[in-house]
């Protein structure tokens, strides 16, 4: 047995339970003051405040002192695309000139750019690099991950990088949940058969990908000049037949009925959604769908922001996340996430954290284990350079985690 205990935390917050967390629920933290917590093999085994420390605290194989320090959940990352060949920042003057999204994705760039390298790249190239990028998540203070594949479009290429995120998953501290988004965009070679391309993912990817167990859920994205709703309805309903659970990227630009296309499959989690409107915000909340709303691709865009508030307000779960990836959103930093979430979304520091911990954890099928501190679950958390939530909504552009846990164990 190997025990570690963290004791003088000036205020541990976290929330609690093992679901998303809606409404008035999302701003429900517990706040435990000069509080400790025992860690054995692994798992939280009790949680006590008011200065006095769980039993058994005298075995404790390593002790850590919180000097008073803010101690929350490890951070939960609920988007992420990070396994990719190359980078984008050429885009940087096409941009400055006025080029948007689906301009540059219509001239051959975008998605297609990165979809070139990713093919070219090999297996340890990939694996590298992404280690890389968890490593630095986790000295931020993710302690779990949701990574997807998208940069292959096709058959070779997506279950590459779905055998980089499987093996991280298994040598890297880091917990890492794959999520299958083989309809991430239309390849050149289906340059005008779409229909054909999600007849081949749905056909002959999915199937295989399900039956190597290299991705839990499957995500499209359900845009102009991308993916329409028949052909998200047919990909989704394939992955609802084969077991995954269902994610879909919509509104980002338009909003041409992903969101409700969401609330009407049950998906788990809606992503982006900075253009929803009315009838896809009902389909949300009517769906039980999380929001993943995605500040920092906002920012980087230039573009108008989710309205978290009112989905807060409608009782819809939300969840804030990076959306890491070379080209929209070349930032994995979740810290900053909680400062925009905070200040663009008008966000709580109490409903922040929920949008960080809890909320995503259920939205990538981890909310048993992770994005609580509660007795029975995974020993995952972070020691702050803060004395509260109100400085790390505070503070921008400075990394505040003095000292992640994973699985009891001090990983940065």
């Amino acid at each position: 047995m190997t025990a570690l205990l963290v004791k003088n935390i000036g205020i541990l917050q976290t929330p609690a339970g093992s679901f998303p967390h809606g409404g008035k629920a999302q701003g429900e933290n517990l706040k435990l003051r000069d509080a400790a917590i025992l860690i054995e093999n692994g798992v939280i085994r009790e949680i006590t405040d008011g200065g006095r420390l769980p039993q058994g605290s005298e075995e404790a194989d390593t002790v850590v002192d919180a000097e008073g320090k803010l101690v929350t959940p490890g951070l939960v990352e609920g988007h992420t695309h990070m396994v990719f060949g190359g980078y984008r920042q050429h885009e940087i003057p096409m941009k400055l000139k006025g080029a948007g999204y689906l301009d540059i994705l219509r001239a051959g760039g975008g998605i297609l750019d990165t979809v070139r390298k990713t093919r070219e790249a090999g297996f340890e190239e990939l694996y590298g690099k992404t280690e890389g990028f968890l490593d630095e998540m986790m000295a931020l203070g993710v302690t779990t991950c949701e990574a997807k594949s998208g940069y292959g479009l096709d058959f070779d290429t997506e279950v590459k990088m779905l055998q980089v995120l499987k093996k991280l998953n298994e040598e890297h501290p880091m917990d890492v949940v794959a999520t299958f988004m083989g309809a991430h965009a239309v390849p050149d070679e289906y340059k005008d058969r779409p229909d054909d391309f999600i007849d081949m993912l749905c056909e002959e990817v999915m199937p295989y990908v399900k039956a190597q167990g290299l991705a839990e859920f499957a995500d499209i994205f359900t845009e102009d000049s991308v993916f329409n709703y028949a052909q998200s309805k047919r990909y989704l309903e394939r992955a609802k037949a084969l077991g995954f659970g269902l994610k879909v990227h919509a509104d980002e630009i338009e909003a041409i009925g992903g969101s409700q296309l969401a609330g009407e499959m049950g998906a788990v989690s809606c992503e982006h959604l900075i253009s929803i409107d009315e009838k896809g915000l009902e389909a949300l909340a009517k769906g039980g769908v999380t929001a993943m709303c995605l500040p920092a691709t906002s920012f980087y865009l230039g573009a108008d922001f989710a309205p978290a508030r009112k989905m807060i307000e409608l009782g819809i779960p939300v969840a804030a996340a990076s959306d890491f990836n070379p080209g929209s959103c070349p930032s994995l930093n979740l810290q900053f996430v909680m400062n925009l979430a905070c200040i663009k979304y008008k966000m709580l520091p109490e409903e922040v954290l929920t949008a960080v911990t809890v909320n995503p954890a259920c939205a990538i099928g981890r909310g048993d284990r992770v994005g609580t501190l509660e007795k029975g679950k995974q020993g995952d958390l972070v020691i702050w350079d803060a004395p509260d939530m109100d400085m790390l909504c505070y503070r921008f552009g400075s990394n505040l985690a003095l000292q992640v846990i994973k699985k009891g164990e001090l990983v940065s």
